[in-house]
């Protein structure tokens, strides 16, 4: 008998068995199911911070982004659905429907009036610049 590696992960297996017989397994629709959290990529240039997020699945109506400080948090609420129509026979469906967010703290506080969103193509794209600091001022001696 072979010796299996425990690395291996069940996904290998349920492909296995799906070459197999595939007419047994109905593959998703969709592919992956609800993600647990919102992926990021954050870069940072001398007047702004560029964060990219990973949003598929959402209109821009359901996207809230909110800024407090250095503190960024993003919260977008999904829906996934197929169309029916009154003939068709469901065999198996695989929507979903849920809330995602995601936080973090950045080095410099934010400029939120002057920061910018935009979203295409399933990815969020926030241009938040960072909040000038004043300088001293002299103060005046009467």
């Amino acid at each position: 008998m072979a010796n299996i590696s425990p690395f291996v992960s069940r996904g290998l297996f349920d492909e296995l068995f799906r070459d197999v017989n595939p007419g047994y397994f109905i593959k998703p629709l969709h592919g992956d199911a609800l993600p647990s959290q919102i992926k990021v990529d954050i870069k940072e240039n001398p007047g702004e911070y560029i964060v990219e997020a990973e949003i598929p699945g959402t209109n821009k109506e359901n996207i809230h982004v909110n800024i407090d400080g250095n503190v960024v948090s993003i919260r977008a609420e999904i829906s996934q659905m197929d169309s029916q129509t009154k003939d068709d026979k469901l065999l198996r469906s695989e929507r979903y429907y849920g809330e995602v967010s995601r936080s973090f703290q950045l080095p410099a506080d934010i400029d939120e009036v002057a920061s910018k969103a935009r979203y295409e193509n399933g990815v969020l794209t926030l241009n938040l610049l960072k909040k000038q600091k004043q300088a001293g001022q002299r103060m005046a001696i009467e």
